[in-house]
């Protein structure tokens, strides 16, 4: 059973991300702990609706979830000769959302 939840949640986001419509392969390449910035790349907005979905399906308290930690406000500025301040980000990686599945509420915040 534990495994299956593994696989189903590495399946929404296979979904989500829109790799599966488009190459069957890369399914295979999401990992526990496959980064959602960088190996799956979902936006701000892409995870927010996966995050509603996600609770509803695997009865997720996802109240603790602030998706302003993981997507912070980044300052922008029209001149480009001035760099942006780096902007730090916790890591968020889909084994959070495993975890958090087995547990039934949200553990990371």
């Amino acid at each position: 059973m534990v495994e299956d939840i593994e696989k189903r949640v590495i399946k929404l986001f296979t979904i989500r991300s829109g790799t599966y419509i488009l190459r069957n392969k890369k399914y295979a390449t999401y990992t526990a702990d496959s980064s959602i910035h960088f190996d799956v790349q979902l936006d701000q907005d892409d995870v927010e609706e996966l995050v509603e979905d996600y609770a509803k399906e695997f009865n997720v308290d996802m109240s603790n979830f602030h998706l302003e930690t993981y997507y912070p406000e980044v300052n922008f500025s029209w001149n480009p000769f001035k760099k942006p301040e780096p902007v730090d980000v916790p890591e968020f990686t889909i084994d959070m959302f495993i975890q958090s599945a087995k547990a039934g509420r949200w553990l990371y915040d």
